[in-house]
C-alpha cells in the first residue's frame, strides 16, 4: 500500500469532561468500543480499531494536582479478538477470555488496586475478572507534579495487541506553579501520540501471525520478538500535516509504538527546545538538534516557527533504526517522515516565555540508598524454540524477588549484556538517572563478573529530570535511584517493548511496609 504524505490533517484530541465534581473527588466513566478510524483519506476502507470513548488515539484527560479522579474503566468490547492471539503463553490459553483488559495510567503514584497490574483484567460487564482484580472503579490521587501521563492497556498477555488495537490515551496533571511560567497555552500546546501500523490492502491493521521464518512446530498464531509497522501516525492519522503560526508551540509527545523509537529533528536544522520529560519539567529548558525517544517515553518540548517564512514547510523527520539501534534505517520516504508543519499568517501576538528556571528538582544523593540491587537484560529461548525475553532470568509467573520497604531509597542497576536498547519502565515511582557505566559483556556472560571499561557517562541533559521509563543501552550498566512509596502492595517493572513485556520480559515487585521482615 503506497499512500501520500501530509495530505490529511492533524486531529488535536478532545479533553474528556467528568460526569460529576465535587469536593472529594471528579468522576469519568470511560468505555471501551470497537469502531471504524479513517486513518488516512486514500485508504478507501475505514479501519476496525479499539478505542476508548470510540476515540484512536483516546480523550485527554485532564487533571488539577491534589484532585482526586475516579475513573470507571468499562470493557464493551467484542468477545473475540481481531488481532492473532497466542494461546500458548500465560493467561491466554484456550480456556481464557480474547479479549481482557486492565487499565494502567503509566507514570502515575497510586494504589495498587488502581494500578492496572496484568492479572487484574476483566471481560465485557465485568462477567470474567482475572485473579487479581479487586475494584471497578479506579482512584487517582494527582498527588505529584504536573506532567504527562498516559494511560493503556496492561493485560497479561495481550497488551501488546490490546495497545495496537487502539486503547492508549493522554493523561495530563496541572498546577499553577507551571501555569506561572507562561508558556504556549490552549491552542499553542498540541498532544502528539506517536505510533507506527501497517496495513493490508482492505485497509484492515495488519499485525503479524507469526514472526519471520519460523522454526518447525511453531504454533499459528505465535507471539513476535518485536513488530513494527510500515506507516508512522500521529493523532491516529498517517504522515498528518499541522498548520503552525510563526511563533512559539509547546508539544506533549509520547511514543505510543509498541516496539519503534524515533530518533526525531526538524528538515529545517533548527532546534527544539525539551522543558519536560516523563515526570514533569526539567530544571532548565534544553536546546538540542534530535531527540530520541523510546517506546513509552513522553517529551514535553517547544518550537519556535516565529523565523520561519509564512507559506514554508518543515517535516519533523525520524532517523532511528529498528531494533534500535543497530537494525535497519528507517525509509525516507517512509518511515523516516513522522508529520509537516505549515507555517501561516499570525493570528495573535505570541506573549507566552520559555524561562531558565523551570522547577526545582530535588536530587537523591547515593549514600542514602539502602539498597543496591541487579537487574540483568537476558535472553532464553522457550521449547518451540522462540526468543524469549527475561529480567534476571526469570519469567513473571516466578516468585517475587525484590521487595523494597516504603519510603527506602535504592539504586538498581540494570545490566545489558545484549545488543539491543531496552527501555525499563518501573510501576509506582518516578526516578532519577544516575549515569551509565561500560563494562565487560564477555566476562560478564561466561564468568559472572561484573567488570566496568570506562568511566561512568552522566545522564543526557533531557534525561535530567524525574523519568520513570529508562533507556538501557547494551555493553551498559545502567543506574537508577528511586525512593519506593507512597503506596505498599504488588506493583510490575517491565521492558516497554511490548511483545518483550508480553513474553516475558516483566517481573512483579511488593512495596513492604517498614516494619515487615
Amino acid at each position: 500500500m503506497e499512500l501520500t504524505p501530509f495530505l490529511d490533517a492533524l486531529p488535536i484530541p478532545r479533553y474528556l469532561r467528568p460526569l460529576e465534581r465535587n469536593r472529594q473527588f471528579t468522576y469519568y466513566e470511560v468505555t471501551m468500543r470497537q469502531f471504524f478510524h479513517q486513518m488516512h483519506s486514500e485508504i478507501t476502507n475505514p479501519t476496525k480499531v479499539w478505542g476508548y470513548e470510540g476515540q484512536f488515539p483516546g480523550p485527554v484527560i485532564e487533571a488539577e494536582r491534589g484532585e482526586w479522579v475516579h475513573v470507571k474503566w468499562i470493557n464493551d468490547l467484542p468477545e473475540e479478538h481481531f488481532l492473532p492471539v497466542d494461546h500458548s503463553i500465560h493467561s491466554s490459553g484456550e480456556d481464557m477470555p480474547q479479549v481482557r483488559t486492565v487499565v494502567h495510567l503509566h507514570g502515575a503514584e497510586v494504589e495498587p488496586d488502581s494500578d492496572g497490574y496484568p492479572d487484574a483484567w476483566f471481560t465485557r460487564g465485568f462477567n470474567q475478572t482475572g485473579p487479581r482484580f479487586e475494584r471497578e472503579v479506579y482512584r487517582y490521587p494527582n498527588s505529584q507534579r504536573a506532567t504527562t501521563l498516559w494511560y493503556h492497556d496492561h493485560a497479561l498477555g495481550i497488551t501488546r495487541l490490546n495497545v495496537y488495537a487502539g486503547l492508549a490515551g493522554l493523561y495530563l496533571i496541572r498546577d499553577n506553579q507551571e501555569r506561572q511560567l507562561n508558556l504556549p497555552a490552549g491552542n499553542y500546546e498540541i498532544p502528539l501520540i506517536i505510533m507506527d501500523r501497517s496495513f493490508n490492502d482492505d485497509g484492515s491493521l495488519f499485525y503479524p501471525r507469526t514472526p519471520a521464518n519460523p522454526p518447525p512446530g511453531l504454533p499459528d498464531p505465535s507471539i513476535t520478538p518485536g513488530f513494527t509497522g510500515d506507516f508512522i501516525l500521529v493523532n491516529g492519522k498517517v504522515w498528518p500535516y499541522l498548520e503552525v503560526e510563526p511563533r512559539k508551540y509547546r508539544f506533549r509527545i509520547l511514543n505510543a509504538s509498541n516496539q519503534r523509537f524515533y530518533r526525531m529533528s526538524l528538515d529545517s536544522g533548527q532546534s527544539f527546545i525539551q522543558i519536560g520529560s516523563d515526570g514533569g519539567l526539567l530544571e532548565r529548558p534544553v536546546t538540542l538538534d534530535e531527540i530520541t525517544m523510546a517506546p513509552s517515553e513522553r517529551c514535553d518540548i517547544i518550537i519556535d516557527f516565529s523565523r520561519q517564512a509564512v507559506g514554508s514547510s518543515i517535516v519533523l523527520t525520524n532517523s532511528a533504526r529498528t531494533p534500535f539501534d543497530f537494525g535497519a534505517p528507517p525509509d525516507p520516504e517512509t518511515t523516516g517522515k513522522i508529520m509537516q508543519f505549515r507555517v501561516v499568517e499570525l493570528r495573535a501576538p505570541d506573549t507566552s516565555n520559555v524561562p531558565r528556571l523551570l522547577s526545582n528538582i530535588e536530587r537523591y544523593r547515593e549514600s542514602d540508598a539502602a539498597r543496591i540491587r541487579d537487574i540483568t537484560l537476558d535472553v532464553a529461548f522457550d521449547r518451540f524454540n522462540r526468543l524469549k525475553f527475561l529480567l534476571s532470568n526469570r519469567e513473571f509467573m516466578d516468585n517475587i524477588t525484590e521487595k523494597p520497604r516504603l519510603g527506602d531509597i535504592e539504586i538498581w542497576r540494570i545490566i545489558n549484556q545484549g545488543l539491543a536498547v531496552h527501555p525499563i519502565h518501573i510501576h509506582l515511582i518516578q526516578f532519577q538517572i544516575l549515569d551509565r557505566i561500560p563494562f565487560d559483556v564477555d566476562a560478564f556472560n561466561s564468568k559472572g563478573q561484573l567488570r566496568f571499561t570506562g568511566e561512568p557517562q552522566p545522564p543526557r541533559p533531557n534525561e535530567r529530570g524525574w523519568k520513570d521509563t529508562v533507556q538501557a543501552t547494551p555493553g551498559f550498566v545502567t543506574r537508577v535511584i528511586m525512593r519506593f512509596g507512597p503506596f505498599t502492595g504488588r506493583y510490575v517493572y517491565h521492558c516497554h517493548i511490548l511483545e518483550h513485556e508480553d513474553y516475558d520480559m516483566m517481573r512483579p515487585f511488593t512495596v513492604i511496609a517498614p516494619d515487615c521482615k
